[in-house]
């Protein structure tokens, strides 16, 4: 028992990585071939795709959207996580980097799950709700940070209530506590400004996980 909390170093985040990540052989080469066609090289951390999928197989998710998807890494660890006829939607900005998701999602097995829809995240959310399209389990954001908040709100009609949101960058390099920071202020900011609508929404209940850069989670506690 303890009343403080441990935390990481190194070490132990080389260990949780060791033991409970599931990134295998066909992410790490998804990574690779990203960054030889200039996808930049970013994605969750390994250690966060465990918990990823622990986490959705924990809620039986079926419908995932995710809103900032790069290369596909995190859709593909999602998918492989959800229950029977699941889906994943995309929201791409970058045409070429939906191409190049859709290709790695049918090389994964994975084309009937994964979907992707181009072009600025808030206007395609508008148009799903417009299209009365099905509730999703979970929205994913890792998309541009001063956005996220914005994010939330314009997603809020197509989450089901008990459905969650989760953010990631939550921690925002280890600079989320400086408001002052110089290293990309405007995207601390935008960390900070989520982080805090997280948890004070009144129909939200709201943690933060610090695996990775963190994860802020909250589950939607009704319409």
């Amino acid at each position: 028992m303890a009343t403080n909390s441990t935390f990481l170093t190194e070490d132990s985040n080389s260990y949780i990585t060791e033991l409970f990540s599931t990134e295998d052989a066909f992410l790490r080469d998804l990574n690779a071939q990203a960054c030889a066609q200039g996808i930049p090289a970013i994605s969750i951390s390994p250690e966060q795709t465990g918990f990823l999928q622990v986490y959705l197989r924990s809620m039986q998710a079926r419908r995932v959207l995710e809103i900032g998807s790069l290369a596909g890494y995190s859709a593909i660890t999602m998918a492989r996580a959800l229950a029977a006829n699941g889906s994943v939607v995309c929201c791409e900005l970058m045409s070429e980097w939906g191409d190049f998701i859709e290709k790695k999602a049918r090389e994964a097995g994975l084309g009937s799950v994964i979907s992707v829809q181009r072009g600025p995240a808030l206007a395609t959310l508008q148009r799903l709700c417009d299209e009365g399209t099905e509730p999703f389990d979970v929205i994913f954001i890792d998309a541009d940070k001063p956005n996220y908040v914005n994010y939330v709100q314009a997603a809020w009609p197509l989450l089901r209530v008990g459905g969650v949101i989760i953010g990631d960058n939550a921690l925002a390099w280890g600079h989320v506590t400086n408001e002052n920071t110089e290293f990309e202020p405007h995207n601390v900011r935008g960390i900070r400004a989520f982080n805090h609508f997280m948890a004070h929404h009144a129909k939200l209940q709201s943690t933060l996980v610090p695996l990775g850069d963190g994860m802020t989670i909250g589950i939607k506690l009704e319409h």
